[in-house]
């Protein structure tokens, strides 16, 4: 019975339990951590290895050329000699990556990109990514979807993307000018295939 007092009272001593915006502030934080860009680790180990490390620590998936299986795990990411690997695509679904994680994206092989159900992208990662020169070249395929931070700023920036074939956005209710997205569009990419699922 005296046990189980002392028990009663620690369990009362202790504070509250941290409210929602704290437990917020947390995996902003966390997520912060997991972005951080260790340039030395991207000069010792390449662009590529660097930059899969990065999007798996933070929920993404990446394909490596000549490959058809997404990798996912990070503890299983492939050995062997560091130019071997080369990412294809990106999968950034339900991912944490954000802006201050861009400096990884040094890639010369990116051909899509998917961006969904990202909270920490804005308007000022899609800039980064367009004005990447490699991406500019290599960037064929990008779908942009329920990524709530991203308005019309961030999705014109992305004409910069010279090679780009086909773009698709869906859920962004941030875009609130669509013909104009349209417009910049048809005059900059003539040959883009555009898909819109905007309300």
């Amino acid at each position: 019975m005296m046990l189980s007092g002392k028990i009663s009272q620690q369990f009362c001593g202790l504070k509250k339990l941290p409210r929602s915006r704290d437990f917020r502030y947390f995996w902003g934080w966390l997520n912060a951590v997991f972005n951080k860009v260790d340039h030395e680790r991207i000069r010792d180990v390449g662009p590529d290895r660097a930059a899969s490390e990065w999007l798996l620590r933070c929920g993404a998936l990446v394909r490596y050329h000549g490959q058809e299986r997404w990798q996912k795990d990070y503890n299983h990411l492939p050995t062997g000699p560091l130019d071997k690997y080369k990412i294809q695509a990106i999968d950034a679904t339900d991912s944490c990556i954000m802006s201050i994680g861009f400096d990884h994206m040094g890639l010369q092989h990116v051909e899509k990109i998917r961006l969904c159900k990202c909270h920490y992208i804005e308007d000022d990662c899609l800039e980064r990514l367009s004005q990447l020169e490699n991406l500019q070249k290599s960037m064929l395929e990008m779908e942009i979807i329920s990524c709530g931070n991203v308005t019309d700023k961030g999705v014109i920036a992305l004409h910069h993307l010279r090679n780009l074939k086909y773009l698709f956005l869906s859920d962004l209710p941030g875009i609130k000018e669509k013909e104009k997205i349209v417009q910049v569009f048809k005059t900059s990419l003539p040959s883009l295939e555009l898909k819109l699922d905007l309300k």
